[in-house]
């Protein structure tokens, strides 16, 4: 059975840091995995994701701003999140997916079938 335990969020001002972290009980080598976030009242949306060669994408609301990385020993899949904004406000979900997925996919969620439970990111002005 697939889990996905997700960590590192909270509260800080705009301008500062989080890292997010998100613990699998699967070898992650073989899966497709990403980040999304969802803000009360709007859809889910891909933030950053990583495909099985390390390829990344990014949402342009995040690029320079984040990074997606994961260490395939640890089972972990990390997001480092610099310079946020209150419009980064969410809670952040980790998804992973073992299915091929084309670069322009990576940031869809429909394509992902194994979700954590969230971590929420709060920035405030």
């Amino acid at each position: 059975q697939v889990q996905l335990v997700e960590s590192g969020g909270g509260s800080v001002q705009a301008g500062g840091s989080l890292r997010l972290s998100c613990a699998a009980s699967v070898f992650t080598t073989y899966y497709y995995m990403g980040w999304f976030r969802q803000a009360p009242g709007k859809q889910r949306e891909g933030v950053a994701a990583i495909d099985r060669n390390g390829n990344t994408n990014y949402a342009d609301s995040v690029k320079g701003r984040f990074t997606i990385s994961k260490d395939n020993a640890k089972k972990t899949l990390y997001l480092q999140m610099n310079s946020l904004t209150p419009a980064d406000t969410a809670m952040y979900y980790c998804a992973i997916d073992p299915n091929y997925k084309p670069g322009w996919r990576l940031l869809d969620p429909s394509k992902y079938q194994f979700w954590g439970q969230g971590t929420q990111v709060t920035v405030s002005s």
